[in-house]
C-alpha cells in the first residue's frame, strides 16, 4: 500500500504543471483568437479592401475605354457602355453610331495597357473614387505601323449596385505647374 501512496504523491507536481501549461495554452488560445477577430473586424481591413475593388475595377475600366478594334466595334463599344456609369455613360450611348463610323473608316486598332494606377481619393459611404492610372496605348493603322503612346489619366469611380464604374475621365495634367514654376 506504500507504494501506490507515494506513486500518487509523486504524480501531483507532474498533474499541477499540466493543469498550469493547459491553462496558459487555453489563455493564449483566446488571446490569438480576440486578436484575430480585432482585426478582421477592423475598419481599415474593411476600407483597404474596398480600395482595392475599386482600384481594380478602374483600372480595367480605363483599359477598356482605350481599346477598340474596327473589326470588333460593337463588341467593343459594348464593353466601354458596361464600364461607365452616370454623363460618361450618356456620352458614349449618345455618340455611338457616329464614333462606330469613324472607327470602322480608319480601320484602326487600339490596344491599351495599364502600367500602373493608384486611388487618390475613397469615399466608400459615398460610393465615390478617384484614381490616376499611366497607360501605354498602342494604335495599329491598316499598314500593320504601330505607335505607342504612354499617357497618365485621372478617372472618377461610382459604386453601382455593388460594383465600381468609371463616371469621368481625362488627361492628368504633364508637367510643371499652372503658374509655370
Amino acid at each position: 500500500m506504500k507504494r501506490l501512496v507515494s506513486t500518487t504523491r509523486g504524480s501531483r507536481p507532474a498533474l499541477a504543471t499540466a493543469l498550469v501549461l493547459t491553462l496558459v495554452a487555453g489563455g493564449f488560445a483566446a488571446w490569438q483568437g480576440q486578436s484575430w477577430y480585432a482585426a478582421a473586424h477592423d475598419d481599415s481591413a474593411a476600407y483597404a479592401a474596398q480600395r482595392d475593388r475599386a482600384l481594380a475595377a478602374g483600372q480595367q475600366a480605363v483599359q477598356n475605354l482605350n481599346t477598340l478594334d474596327h473589326r470588333r466595334v460593337d463588341q467593343g463599344l459594348d464593353l466601354w457602355e458596361s464600364s461607365t456609369t452616370g454623363e460618361l455613360h450618356r456620352e458614349l450611348v449618345q455618340g455611338r453610331k457616329e464614333f462606330a463610323g469613324q472607327v470602322k473608316e480608319a480601320r484602326t486598332v487600339t490596344s491599351a495597357r495599364v502600367l500602373s494606377g493608384a486611388v487618390t481619393e475613397l469615399d466608400d459611404r459615398a460610393g465615390r473614387a478617384r484614381m490616376l492610372v499611366a497607360l501605354r496605348v498602342t494604335v495599329t493603322t491598316p499598314d500593320d505601323k504601330s505607335t505607342d503612346k504612354d499617357s497618365r489619366m485621372l478617372g472618377e469611380l461610382t459604386r453601382v449596385d455593388g460594383q465600381w464604374k468609371l463616371s469621368g475621365l481625362g488627361q492628368a495634367p504633364v508637367g510643371g505647374t499652372a503658374s509655370g514654376g
